[in-house]
């Protein structure tokens, strides 16, 4: 199947699809970000009131880790229509989801006024948003990617891998500066919401400006070629490339947990262990979170040069020694040495997740791409991010230290070290001849 017989885009046409492709992923990770910080600051009060400090926490936790558990099942669902009708189209229907029961979270009652109604309508709306991110990942990477020449493939799909971090640091600026301007009592009772309310218009904005884009030519040469869309796409990724997936998993492994244990465990343990105020918390993340946005491309671009795997194997291994640096900074207490942590933490993070895109993407043919990433991507979820902050805060009441953490990072960066050697080095490589690997 030639693939790369689709002419390559224009540098205009390119740069359009990769500001839609980072606005719409940045909106739709703001969303989904936005829980999980407002899981540790509010829902653990208003939901779960009855709960002491840590239950309360820990309950809140795993409603937010439910929105990982339907993930996969999005990625299913999500990768078996894209490679048989289009990205775009599913790209288009993710975005309305995510910002739909977003908006819709802002206008739930709480425990309060409805009781138990209250957080089973919370676990609902989690759910839909987990359903929905778990087909945007795969969509967004892929158009980028599928567009991109392949020498700087690396550094056009670092863009939307930048739009997650970049959907975090909107969401915690949204909520420092609700909590900056508002009393803890008026946050409590109103001002929560607010930043959930304000998805509708994030949306509207990322909606129209995903319309103005064409589908992916690679997509739809391949479509051509085969004379009729595959019948199961997800079913030919799990025969033809167990490996691909498997890989795939495993690098995910240190990336996810390193991200969930330093932005979402990171705020409960800045306020709840180290107690120190919910600014002193938002703000380290802020600085953190708008350097590795800056830092993704840079990594990205890198990845080009020198490759996924070099990248992928600093990365994991540095957060394999950094987990035991990171509480030790936090618990001085200083700012500075705070956002040292949280900078760090996040270094190493966006070592791994700027190649990845491309990494990922590279596993696997064009006929099955969007399935067979959607797999390796979102699989790992259920037991890695979903599962990171509840383990880290599990782990914390049960042992009393940060050691225990730290070595669960540990174990997490050895795991995707051993992935990343064992994948193929992959940069530079035409979808033409990735679609011959067999």
């Amino acid at each position: 199947m030639s693939t790369e017989a689709a002419a390559p885009a224009s540098p205009a046409t390119l740069r359009k699809v990769v500001l839609a492709s980072m606005i719409g992923t940045t909106i739709e990770w703001y969303d989904f970000f936005l829980y999980g910080s407002a899981s540790v600051l509010v829902f653990n009060k208003l939901f779960f009131p009855k709960s002491d400090a840590h239950v309360g926490t820990m309950l809140a936790l795993s409603t937010y880790a439910l929105g990982f558990v339907a993930r996969p099942l999005g990625g299913l669902v999500f990768g078996h229509f894209g490679d048989r009708i289009g990205r775009k189209q599913l790209l288009m229907l993710s975005l309305v989801m995510m910002g739909g029961s977003t908006m819709l979270i802002g206008l739930l009652p709480t425990f309060a006024q409805a009781g138990l109604f209250a957080p089973l309508l919370l676990l609902l709306l989690r759910l839909v948003q987990g359903f929905a991110v778990g087909g945007e990942w795969g969509g967004a990477v892929l158009m980028v990617t599928e567009y991109g020449e392949a020498k700087r493939r690396g550094f056009w799909a670092g863009w939307p891998q930048a739009g997650v971090p970049a959907g975090n640091l909107l969401a915690a600026a949204v909520l420092a500066i609700m909590s900056a301007v508002q009393s803890n009592a008026d946050f409590l009772a109103w001002g929560w919401r607010v930043p959930f309310l304000l998805s509708a218009v994030l949306v509207a904005v990322g909606y129209w400006v995903r319309t103005t884009l064409a589908e992916s030519p690679l997509f739809q040469q391949a479509l051509d070629d085969a004379g009729a869309p595959p019948r199961a796409p997800v079913m030919d990724a799990i025969r033809e490339r167990p490996g691909g997936i498997a890989i795939g998993a495993g690098l995910r492994v240190a990336e996810n947990i390193t991200f969930y244990v330093v932005t979402t465990f990171g705020l409960t343990y800045i306020i709840d262990h180290a107690h120190l105020t919910r600014g002193t918390a938002l703000n380290a993340m802020l600085i953190g979170t708008a350097v590795e946005v800056v830092m993704i491309p840079i990594f990205a671009a890198l990845s080009d040069k020198i490759g996924r795997r070099p990248l992928y194997v600093l990365g994991a291994a540095g957060i394999a020694v950094w987990g035991f640096a990171f509480f030790r900074l936090i618990d001085t207490g200083q700012m500075p040495l705070i956002v040292l942590a949280v900078v760090g933490g996040l270094i190493c993070h966006g070592l791994m997740y700027a190649p990845q895109a491309a990494f990922i993407a590279e596993l696997f043919p064009t006929r099955m791409r969007y399935s067979g990433a959607s797999l390796a991507y979102q699989g790992t979820s259920i037991f890695a991010g979903s599962l990171a902050p509840i383990i880290a805060v599990f782990l914390l009441d049960r042992y009393k230290s940060w050691v225990p953490i730290a070595i669960y990072l540990a174990i997490a960066g050895a795991i995707s070290v051993f992935s990343a050697l064992k994948a193929r080095e992959t940069k530079g490589l035409s979808f033409a001849e990735i679609d011959a690997i067999r």
